[in-house]
Order: structure tokens, then sequence, then C-alpha cells
């Protein structure tokens, strides 16, 4: 299982025991990955605080790669180093949300305009048996659920688009308001609301229509009108 904040720390206690250990990476980049995977999850909410000597005695490594992998976080602006109180899931205030969901409103519809302009027909048995998955849990109504296959639709759009830099990009600042954009999952309507978007953006990416698949991409994620409010509302 992934780690889990409880009263604003870290807890690993579910994280299987042992240094993380991926080909290519240092130790210190490794923890990053895992860290960061955790934050996007949601598992890590802003304002957590990440234990030092925790993390470091979880996966029997020194503190120094610990150390190291908070400053590979914060330099992503996943963190912040607070001195003595250590490093912190960072916490995004209302205007600088605002600025955020507008800019990846910007790419996810780059990345749709792109990917309507290059999938084959064949990219409908990729993108279908996704979007048949978020109907049937909307149904049963499990926002968390949702959220995370959620991910996966626009994954395969980012992936679709064939640009690399685009993606990776994307993912770095949707991993930065990730836990926000959970939240907005679980508003009333929001996971019926997502699945009629999603068909637009579908549409319009099959029928090869750039200008459609980016105005109906970039509407999905921006958040704006009522729809903007509400979600602020949420985090009072």
């Amino acid at each position: 299982m992934a780690p889990r904040a409880q009263n604003g720390v870290i807890r690993l206690d579910d994280e299987r025991p042992g240094p993380p250990s991926v080909p290519g990476l240092t130790l210190a980049e490794s923890l990053r990955q895992r860290l960061e995977a955790a934050i996007a999850a949601g598992h890590l909410e802003p304002g957590c605080r990440l234990d030092e000597q925790e993390i470091a005695l979880r996966y029997g490594v020194s503190r120094t790669p610990v150390r190291e992998a908070f400053r590979l976080l914060a330099a992503s602006h996943l963190v912040e180093l607070r001195g003595r109180q250590g490093a912190v899931v960072r916490s995004i205030g209302p205007h600088a949300l605002i600025e955020m969901f507008q800019v990846m409103a910007e790419l996810e519809g780059l990345c749709a305009r792109l990917a309507a302009r290059r999938v084959p027909p064949t990219w409908a048995a990729t993108i279908e048996p996704i979007r048949q998955r978020l109907v049937a849990l909307v149904e049963g109504r499990d926002a968390d659920a949702f959220y995370d296959v959620n991910q996966e639709f626009h994954e395969a759009i980012y992936e679709a688009s064939r640009n690399a830099f685009l993606a990776d990009q994307t993912r770095r600042l949707r991993n930065q308001v990730a836990a926000y954009r959970r939240r907005v999952t679980r508003m009333p309507n929001r996971m019926a609301d997502t699945i009629r978007e999603h068909e637009a953006i579908m549409r319009a990416i099959l029928a090869h229509d750039p200008e459609a698949a980016h105005r109906a991409m970039r509407d999905h994620v921006a958040l704006l009108g009522d729809n903007l409010l509400d979600f602020l509302a949420a985090f009072e």
C-alpha cells in the first residue's frame, strides 16, 4: 500500500520495507519518485510533513539520500523546505491555483490537439475501455477510483500527442495540483459531468478535428466560472 499521512506527518507503516531500487536511478531519485507518486495520488496531502528519520529507517538508507530526495521534490515545487520543520507537502493558494489550472488547461488542450492530428483509427480501442470503466465508477459513486482511472484517460491522450516533452511538462504540472484536482472529483455531479466532457474530447480526437479537441479539453480542465468558484469554496 502507499504511504499515508496521519496527524500531518507521513506514515510508511504499510509501505514495503527495504531500499527502493530502480535501475538507472540513484537512491535519492528513487525515493523522490516514490514520494512524488504518493503526493500525486493524494496519499500525502498539502501541509503534510515528511519525517526524514522515519523515511530513512523504513527504506534502510542514511538521511543523506532522503535529504537529497526532499531537495529534488522542492525543485519540482511539490514540497517546501522549512528549516527545522523539515519538508512539507506544498500548499497552493487560490490565486496560484487559478493560474496553474489555466496553464494546465492549455497544455492538456495542446495534447488533445496533437492527438487529433496523429491518432490512428485503432486508438478508439485504447480509449473506449477507459471511458467504460469511468461510466461504471460513476454508477458506483467511487470518487477515488474514478479519479485514478480519469488519470489513465488523460495519460492516453498525452501519449497520443506523440510529443514526449509536452507530455512530461503536462504531468509535472498535473502532479503539483493533483491533491486539489482529486477533491474536485468529489464535488456534486462532477463525475457525471466529466463523462460528458470526455465524450466530446473523444469525438473530436477520433474525428481528427484539432480545434474542437483543443477546445473541448481546455474547457474540461479549466474549471472556469461557477465550477472554479465551487472548487475554491471546497477548500475554505
